[in-house]
C-alpha cells in the first residue's frame, strides 16, 4: 500500500465578468509582482488599512455589496445528491489508499497515472532532528443537533427554547446614548420559556423550528436574593475603565448570579449530550458539537468542525434580514487543524500531469457539491451553476439516483475535505520547489549570556547559525535571500533589536504612549517602517519568521511583530527570562513550534456560492488585493478568520456553499492543494437564524475585528460598538422571535445565552482595557496573539478553566468538574487549578488540608509551599500524579507552553490570580458579568421603546 499524503495547488484567476456571488480561486498562472504565476493582482489595486471601521457600524455588519432581488422562499433543509446520503451508510472505500502525511508524496491507485506530474527528487527533511535535541535538555448549549450517523434521518424537532429573565418595574430609564453609565436594574426572580417554575407563566405561544432536533435546556433557578445592596457604578462603557466609585442611591435587590446563563452549565450540557459519540458531516447546516466537547468526527461531504467552524450554519436568505438581526457571518478557519488519532487523516488524491479538476466559471474544485448530469459526461458547479465538461478519464456511470457509481472511491466526491498533488503549472517558475529549511538567529549579546539564554541553547550544540546583534539586520538580509530559492522558517532569538530610533527616545515614546490616552489608538500601530517593508520581503521570499523575545525592557512589539504576523510565524515573549524560571516554557515551545505540520509559500482562496461573497479577512496573514490570502508558512494551530456578506439573495433550497484551497509546500518539497468544502442553509425566519448560532465562533470574530479596529480607533468607541451590537443582536431576537410580552423582560435566545458573558470578558481583556498599568508591550503581544488563534483557543482565553483540585478523585479518570470564574466559588479550604491558554495557576486556600499540601508538594503545610516554584515536584502518590496528568493533557491541547505560578490566598501572586476570575469586577475597571447583564438589558430596553 502506497503512502498518501495530501496535496493542494492551483493558481488564482481572476473573474468572469458578470458574474457575481462567488469568489474565483486558483487558476493557471500568470504573472505578478509577487508571484509570477499565481494569479492577477489588479495593479490598481491599493491593500485597505486594517481597521478601519466607524463607530455607527458595527462588527460583521452585513451591509449588502449588491441590491437584493424581492421575494422570499420556504426553509428546507436538504442533503447532497451527489454527495453523502443519510439513507444508507456507505463506508467510504479507497482501495489501496492510506491517509495522507506531510512527509512523503502519495499517489494513490486510483490515479489517471501512476507517476506523479514532476520528479520530487528533494529528500524528506526531519523536523524531529532538531526536535530531539530539544527534548533531552533537562530544564449553549449551543448544538441543536445530536450525532446523526448514516441511515438515520434528522431527529423531531423540539419546542423552542429561551432564557427568560424578568427585569420588573423598578429599572431605571435606559441611558440616552451608550456613554452614559448604566447603573444595574433590580431583576425579579427568573422564569423560563418552557414552564420551568418561576415568577413568569410559561410561554404557550411559541412555536417549535422545522428541522431542529430537541437539545437539553438552560434550567434556571430561583433567583435567591441575599441582603439588600447599593448599585455599584457599572463601568460600561462610557466610564470603561474605573469610573467613579459607587453612587449613593436607593437600596436595591442584586441578581443571584446562580439564576444566569452559566458557561460551565454549557459546556457540561453539551458533554453530557454529544460527548463521546460520532458526530457525522452529512447533513447541510447542522450545528457541530461545542469545540470543549469531546467527540469521533467523521467527514461524509462537510469539512469537520475542526477545520471550519461557523458563527451561524443558516445563513440569513436576504442582505435586509441579515441587516436586522445584525449576526456577524463568518467562517474561522484552520486548514492544518491535527485530527484526533481515531479520525481519518486527510486523503491524497493524484490525476498526474492533468491536474485538480476545475469548474472553467469560477475555479471551484471538484467536490461534493458537483451535480452530475447526462449520464456522467457533464456536472453542474455548486458554486456558479455552470455545466462543464467531464475528462475522459475521470468519466464514470451515474446509479438510479443519478450519483456516480465510484462516489465512495473518490474522496473528492464524497469528503469534505481532501488533497491534491500539484502540477508544474502551480509551482514558483514552474519548478518543483525545494524542501523548506530552517535558519535559527540567535542574539548572543550581553543580555541573553547574563540570563543563561546563550548557555542553554549552546549547551545542546542546536544552532545552525549565530549572530551579534549589531549584526542581524544584515544577517536577515543575506537569509531572505538565500531563502528565496527555498522556502522555510527562520527562528530569531533576541532580548531586544534595533530600531530606526535609539533606546532613549524608544523610552520616552513609551510613557508618553501611556499618559497620552487621546492618541491611544497609536499604541499598536508600527513605529518604524523597516519591520513593515522587512515583511513585505519575507512573504515574497516565502520565508516565515518565528521571534522569540526576551525583553527586561520596552521593544517595540507593535512594530516588530508586524515580521511574524504578516508571514503567517509565532511571537513568543518571556518577561526577563531567567534559566531556573523560564527555561522549561521556552524548550517547550520551541520544541512544538519544530513539530508543528506546516504548510510553506501559502496561498489561500475562499470561494462562495452565489449570493454572498467573502469580504475580510484577519489571521497572521498578508494581502496584497482583496481575494489572495498569502502566508510565507502555516501551521496547525494558526487560524483565519473570514467574514462573509450578502451581494444577492440566497437560494434557501441550494443553501449557501464555501470551499476554501490552500496552495502550499509540504515539509518534503512537494507542491500540493488542500480544499475545505462546507455547506450551510439558508432561511428567510429570523428564529433559524438564531438557532443556528456557535457563540465560541462569534467570540472569535468579534475579538479579531475589534483587535483590528484598534490600529485606527479609539479604545472607548470601539467597546462601545462591541457593547452596542450585542444588545442589537439580542434585541431583534426578543422584538422578532419571541412572543408579546413586558418590554422589561430580558429573553435570551437558548443557542446565545452565554453571549454576554463571554462578550464582557473580552471587553475586560488588557488590549481594551486602556489602562496604563499594563505595558504597551503586554498590549501588543497579546493582540497579535489573538488575530491567529482558533475558537478553542479564544474560548479558553476569554473564559478561563477553574478546577477544584481538592474534589479530585484520585481513584477515577474523570477530571474535577469546572466551577465558574469567579471568587465566590474559592474557599480558603480549597486548592484551584486554573488556566487560559497562556498562564496558568495553582491556588492554594490558607485553609487547604496538609494531606493535600503533602501529597502535592512534598511539604507539611500551608506555610512551607514555595511561591516561586514553576514546575511540581514528582511525588509518588495519587495527589501528584493525577494533577500532574491534569496538567499535561490541558497543556498538550494548547499551541503554547504556561508557565505554572503558585498563587498561596492574601499573598503577592493571589491578586494576579483573580484578575482571571472573569465574572467579578476587574481591578482595572471592568464590570461583572450581572452587572454587564444589566447594562445589556437596559440597551435592550431603550432599543425595543
Amino acid at each position: 500500500m502506497s503512502q498518501q499524503g495530501y496535496v493542494a495547488t492551483p493558481p488564482y484567476s481572476q473573474s468572469q465578468p458578470g458574474i457575481s456571488g462567488f469568489s474565483t480561486g486558483f487558476g493557471p498562472p500568470t504573472s505578478s509582482p509577487l508571484y509570477g504565476h499565481y494569479g492577477d493582482p489588479n495593479p490598481s489595486y491599493s491593500a485597505p488599512q486594517s481597521g478601519m471601521l466607524k463607530s455607527t457600524v458595527p462588527f460583521g455588519s452585513p451591509a449588502s455589496a449588491g441590491s437584493p432581488p424581492p421575494g422570499t422562499q420556504q426553509y428546507s433543509q436538504t442533503t447532497f445528491q451527489n454527495g453523502p446520503h443519510s439513507t444508507g451508510h456507505q463506508p467510504h472505500r479507497f482501495p489501496g489508499t492510506s491517509p495522507a502525511n506531510t512527509t512523503a508524496p502519495g499517489y494513490p491507485p486510483y490515479c489517471h497515472q501512476s507517476q506523479p506530474s514532476y520528479p520530487n527528487t528533494a529528500s524528506s527533511l526531519s523536523t524531529t532532528q532538531v526536535a530531539n535535541q530539544i527534548s533531552t535538555l533537562q530544564i449553549s448549549n449551543y448544538g441543536n443537533v445530536p450525532t446523526s450517523f448514516q441511515g438515520q434521518g434528522p431527529p423531531p424537532p423540539p419546542t423552542q427554547q429561551q432564557v427568560v429573565l424578568s427585569s420588573g418595574s423598578q429599572i431605571p430609564p435606559a441611558p440616552a446614548n451608550l456613554s452614559s453609565l448604566c447603573t444595574p436594574p433590580s431583576l425579579p426572580p427568573v422564569a423560563m420559556q418552557d414552564g420551568i417554575p418561576g415568577s413568569l407563566p410559561p410561554n404557550t405561544n411559541l412555536q417549535q423550528l422545522p428541522g431542529q432536533p430537541p437539545v437539553p435546556g438552560h434550567h434556571l433557578q430561583h433567583a435567591n436574593y441575599g441582603p439588600q445592596m447599593a448599585g455599584s457604578q457599572l463601568s460600561y462603557p462610557g466610564a470603561f475603565p474605573g469610573g467613579p466609585g459607587q453612587l449613593a442611591g436607593p437600596q436595591q435587590r442584586k441578581l443571584d448570579p446562580d439564576s444566569i446563563p452559566s458557561p460551565i452549565q454549557v459546556i457540561e450540557n453539551d458533554k453530557a449530550s454529544r460527548g463521546g459519540q460520532i458526530y457525522t458531516t452529512n447533513i447541510r447546516g447542522q450545528v457541530p458539537p461545542l469545540v470543549t466537547t469531546e467527540c469521533v468526527i467523521q467527514d461524509q461531504g462537510n469539512a469537520s468542525p475542526r477545520y471550519i467552524r461557523c458563527t451561524a450554519y443558516c445563513f440569513p436568505s436576504s442582505s435586509d434580514m441579515a441587516k436586522q438581526a445584525q449576526i456577524p457571518l463568518a467562517a474561522i478557519i484552520k486548514p492544518f487543524a491535527i485530527v484526533s488519532p481515531n479520525e481519518t487523516p486527510i486523503y491524497v488524491v493524484n490525476h498526474g500531469e492533468t491536474g485538480p479538476i476545475r469548474c472553467n466559471r469560477c475555479k471551484a474544485y471538484m467536490c461534493p457539491f458537483m451535480q452530475f448530469i447526462e449520464g456522467g459526461r457533464k456536472y453542474q458547479c455548486g458554486f456558479c451553476s455552470c455545466i462543464n465538461d467531464v475528462p475522459p478519464f475521470f468519466f464514470q456511470h451515474l446509479d438510479h439516483i443519478g450519483r456516480r457509481i465510484d462516489h465512495y472511491e473518490r474522496p473528492e466526491l464524497s469528503l469534505g475535505s481532501y488533497e491534491y498533488v500539484a502540477t508544474l503549472d502551480y509551482c514558483r517558475n514552474n519548478k518543483p520547489p525545494n524542501p523548506p529549511a530552517y535558519i535559527f538567529m540567535i542574539d548572543v549579546s550581553y543580555n541573553n549570556i547574563k540570563n543563561g539564554l546563550v548557555k542553554l541553547i549552546y549547551k545542546k550544540k542546536i544552532i545552525f547559525l549565530s549572530f551579534k546583534l549589531t549584526l542581524w539586520i544584515a544577517v536577515v538580509t543575506v537569509s531572505f535571500q538565500q531563502a528565496a530559492e527555498c522556502a522555510g522558517k527562520l527562528f530569531i532569538f533576541h532580548s531586544s533589536l534595533p530600531t530606526a530610533e535609539a533606546p532613549g527616545k524608544l523610552k520616552n515614546r513609551e510613557d508618553k504612549k501611556l499618559i497620552n490616552t487621546d492618541k491611544e489608538k497609536t499604541l499598536f500601530q508600527p513605529q518604524v517602517n523597516f519591520y513593515e517593508s522587512l515583511a513585505r520581503d519575507c512573504v515574497a521570499s516565502g520565508c516565515c519568521v518565528n521571534l522569540f523575545l526576551f525583553p527586561n525592557q520596552y521593544v517595540d512589539v507593535a512594530s516588530m511583530g508586524l515580521v511574524t504576523m504578516y508571514t503567517g510565524g509565532s511571537l513568543y515573549k518571556y518577561n526577563n527570562f531567567q534559566v531556573h524560571a523560564d527555561a522549561p516554557q521556552f524548550l517547550s515551545d520551541l520544541r512544538k513550534d519544530i513539530e508543528k505540520r506546516t504548510g510553506f509559500d501559502a496561498i489561500m482562496r475562499v470561494r462562495t456560492s452565489t449570493g454572498f461573497r467573502a469580504t475580510d479577512f484577519f489571521g497572521a496573514i498578508y494581502m496584497n488585493n482583496t481575494t489572495d490570502v498569502e502566508m510565507a508558512a502555516i501551521d496547525s494551530d494558526k487560524a483565519i478568520t473570514v467574514e462573509f456578506k450578502h451581494d444577492d439573495k440566497l437560494n434557501e433550497d441550494s443553501g449557501a456553499l464555501i470551499q476554501c484551497a490552500v496552495l502550499y509546500t509540504s515539509i518534503s518539497g512537494q507542491r500540493r492543494l488542500r480544499v475545505h468544502n462546507i455547506g450551510l442553509n439558508c432561511s428567510s425566519q429570523l428564529a433559524d437564524l438564531y438557532k443556528s448560532c456557535e457563540t465560541d465562533a462569534l467570540i472569535n470574530f468579534f475579538a479579531k475585528s475589534a483587535f483590528k479596529a484598534i490600529l485606527n480607533q479609539p479604545l472607548k468607541t470601539v467597546r462601545e460598538i462591541l457593547v452596542n451590537q450585542t444588545a442589537r443582536m439580542l434585541a431583534c431576537y426578543r422584538k422578532n422571535c419571541a412572543t408579546s410580552s413586558a418590554v422589561s423582560q430580558l429573553i435570551l435566545p437558548d443557542a446565545m445565552k452565554v453571549l454576554p458573558v463571554y462578550m464582557n470578558c473580552l471587553l475586560k481583556s488588557c488590549v481594551l482595557v486602556g489602562r496604563p498599568e499594563i505595558p504597551t508591550d503586554e498590549r501588543a503581544y497579546h493582540r497579535q496573539l489573538v488575530m491567529s488563534m482558533d475558537v478553542a483557543d479564544t474560548q479558553l482565553l476569554f473564559y478561563p478553566q477553574l478546577l477544584p483540585i481538592h474534589t479530585m478523585d484520585v481513584k477515577s479518570d474523570a477530571f474535577p468538574t469546572a466551577v465558574r470564574c469567579s471568587e465566590e466559588r474559592l474557599s480558603e479550604g480549597g486548592v484551584f487549578f486554573l488556566a487560559n491558554g497562556l498562564n496558568m495557576f495553582l491556588w492554594l486556600g490558607v485553609s487547604a488540608p496538609p494531606e493535600l499540601i503533602q501529597g502535592i508538594f512534598n511539604v507539611p503545610s500551608f506555610a512551607h509551599v514555595s511561591a516561586e516554584a514553576t514546575l511540581l515536584p514528582e511525588v509518588d502518590n495519587p495527589y501528584s500524579k493525577k494533577l500532574r496528568s491534569l496538567m499535561d493533557y490541558i497543556q498538550s491541547k494548547r499551541p503554547y507552553s504556561m508557565k505554572l505560578l503558585i498563587a498561596k490566598q492574601r499573598e503577592q501572586a493571589d491578586m494576579l490570580f483573580r484578575q482571571y476570575l472573569v465574572e467579578d469586577k476587574s481591578i482595572y475597571g471592568g464590570a461583572s458579568y450581572v452587572d454587564f447583564l444589566c447594562c445589556v438589558h437596559k440597551e435592550i430596553c431603550q432599543l425595543l421603546n
